[in-house]
């Protein structure tokens, strides 16, 4: 059979009467917005069974069977997926066409079951496990009901071998649980659940299968959400949560809105707010954007309005923007969430702040006015390196233009030279700095041999710091974002801590005036290397440095304990043993969700799967 093409099955699902088509086995009574009628699969005598035509899914309140039209068909009929599509398509007068290639059933259907099954056993497990009562606890604390919760197919993931035992016995393969991410290998071999005692939100995709999860720790420790590891069908920085639902009112509305956890998009839908996604725990990656514009050419951002929130904001304006979209941004009152917010005061008190939502450039002005980066020259130019990128960004011809009038303004400095400035390539907002002998002063040119602390000095350090004496614009991010420990070659701290507290290029004479003789060397050994390698692309080296430098001491602490477990002359006891390899699997859980990147890497090099 084969394969049917992705745009199809969408257009074959959104058409579908799920009303209709349930109606001819169920009889179905209106009850409000939703239709009411005893479900087929448990062969209740109350109207338990509801058919939600907004969400296109059914639910039973009382076994929790849930799905869409396609679900329905597999279930009620015996049908496999390919074969359920052709039946709603024929229902509803699509042809599907015929592609010509690879025939015969999709090699990831396994994958896509298992996480179906899994799915589906989790909802279980939160509504009716015993276990589960901290997780129904927690739901309540935030006013959410388990049915709604479980509507939502959200789930519940025990501690313990549960999940193994269920999945065994369902007929689940061992090895599909692993690829599908469900399981993880130790080091040791034995499996393990991925998710343990943790509250999870199902990750679909645009097809509404479920992929992958995303996982709330309900007790101590860390991390506190743990997603999926990266699959055959699930890719974190391609996938969006709730889309596959949010799509269609995306399309209705023209516009999306952008918030930042899995509980504000709860909140919103249950308020009403269809047309809102949330990246999966991570800043707004370019693949994001490009799935977004398919939908729309607006988005409205949502953010908490702390530092991390506008952090996360502006960045993902930009990418926004990079890609062609309209962005405004939204504020919320002090020490509120779109989750906190809608709980209180329900969609009325979000609908005038989404109405009052400024453009992004003009929100950044907003905060700069605030902080008072409008007043003196100095200040100004640190305006101007804020302002610079979000311009970059702009790749609408229209709103680049209108940004730079915009922008000069309210700060004086001529279209003509933002325009000039706004064309430079990079997110660096200024000139490298000048040499010394340029700016005015005689100051004595260090040798460019570094001392001999600094020959083995850690790469990332090196580049990190590099980017900064290149790239003025980006010394008030690190300022903000990097702290001063991460440098622990202290010369190159010297210059690293020089830097962030004078964003100005043209103070570089000035800066190796006041440095250490050490530093300067440090200085002109970092300055030499444009000459051998030319400059650096800042915004791969930037980003690549600061992970390294953060999951460096995580990376040290698992080093030392593998060496302590490898040690056969240390007196250890069983349950010393014990701490150490759990300190250890806490540890790779940690890395493995903040840098999955790493883990790869250690995997690749020990030459199997690492528990994850």
């Amino acid at each position: 059979m084969s394969m049917i093409p992705e745009e199809i099955v969408e257009q074959v699902r959104d058409t579908a009467d799920l009303v209709s088509i349930i109606g001819e086995v169920v009889e179905l009574k209106r009850t409000g917005s939703d239709y009411r009628g005893q479900c087929p699969f448990h062969g209740g005598t109350h109207r338990n069974f509801a058919v939600i035509p907004r969400k296109g899914r059914y639910y039973c309140f009382v076994c929790h069977e849930s799905g869409d039209v396609f679900t329905w068909m597999m279930k009620r009929l015996g049908m496999d997926y390919p074969t359920a599509v052709r039946e709603v398509a024929g229902k509803v007068g699509i042809t599907i066409p015929e592609k010509s290639g690879r025939a015969g059933p999709d090699p990831l259907e396994q994958l896509y079951g298992a996480v179906a099954v899994a799915q589906d056993w989790f909802t279980r497990q939160l509504v009716e496990s015993p276990e589960a009562q901290g997780a129904r606890d927690y739901l309540a604390g935030r006013d959410l009901a388990v049915d709604t919760a479980a509507l939502h197919e959200l789930g519940y993931a025990p501690q313990g071998r549960a999940f193994l035992t269920a999945m065994a016995g369902l007929g689940v393969d061992e090895k599909v649980l692993i690829e599908a991410g469900l399981t993880a290998v130790r080091d040791d071999g034995t499996v393990v659940p991925r998710f343990r005692g943790r509250l999870l939100f199902p990750i679909h995709d645009l097809r509404g299968r479920a992929v992958g999860f995303g996982g709330r720790l309900l007790g101590p420790g860390e991390p506190k959400y743990l997603n999926s590891p990266e699959s055959p069908i699930f890719h974190k920085g391609r996938q969006l949560y709730n889309l596959h639902q949010a799509k269609g009112p995306i399309r209705k509305a023209e516009s999306v809105i952008l918030v930042e956890g899995y509980f504000d998009v709860l909140r919103l839908v249950l308020a009403g707010v269809e047309n809102v996604v949330a990246p999966l725990g991570t800043s707004l990656t370019s693949d994001q954007a490009a799935l977004l514009k398919r939908y729309t050419g607006s988005a409205t951002l949502l953010y908490d309005s702390d530092q991390a929130g506008l952090r996360a904001t502006f960045r993902a304006g930009d990418e926004l923007l990079r890609h062609g979209m309209r962005v405004r941004v939204a504020t919320l009152p002090p020490r509120e969430d779109p989750d906190s917010l809608v709980k209180t005061g329900g969609a009325a008190a979000l609908e005038p702040i989404v109405d009052d939502a400024m453009d992004l450039i003009e929100r950044k002005i907003q905060l700069l006015e605030l902080k008072g980066w409008f007043e003196g020259v100095d200040h100004q130019r640190e305006a101007l390196d804020r302002l610079l990128p979000t311009i970059r960004a702009a790749s609408d011809p229209i709103t680049r233009d209108l940004y730079l009038k915009k922008v000069s303004e309210r700060t004086g400095v001529s279209r003509e030279v933002l325009q000039q400035e706004s064309a430079r390539p990079g997110p660096g907002a200024a000139a490298p700095p000048a040499p010394a002998h340029s700016v005015g002063r005689r100051t004595e040119a260090p040798a460019s041999r570094p001392p001999a602390r600094h020959r083995r000095v850690d790469s990332a350090e090196r580049d990190l710091v590099r980017v900064l004496m290149k790239e003025a614009g980006w010394r008030p991010r690190a300022a903000q974002e990097v702290p001063a420990d991460w440098i622990e070659t202290p010369e190159l701290r010297e210059v690293f801590e020089a830097l962030i507290g004078s964003p100005e290029p043209e103070n570089s004479g000035f800066l190796l005036d006041n440095l250490s003789p050490g530093a300067r060397r440090a200085w002109a050994w970092l300055d030499s290397f444009e000459a051998k390698y030319g400059n650096p692309d800042p915004d791969r080296t930037y980003t690549d440095a600061c992970r390294t430098l953060e999951v460096r001491p995580l990376k040290r602490q698992l080093a030392a304990l593998e060496r302590r477990e490898r040690d056969r002359t240390a007196s250890l006891t069983a349950a010393d043993l014990d701490a150490l390899v759990a300190e250890r699997h806490r540890l790779i859980h940690e890395i493995s969700s903040r840098f999955p990147e790493e883990l790869l890497k250690r995997s690749i090099r020990r030459g199997k799967l690492d528990a994850r």
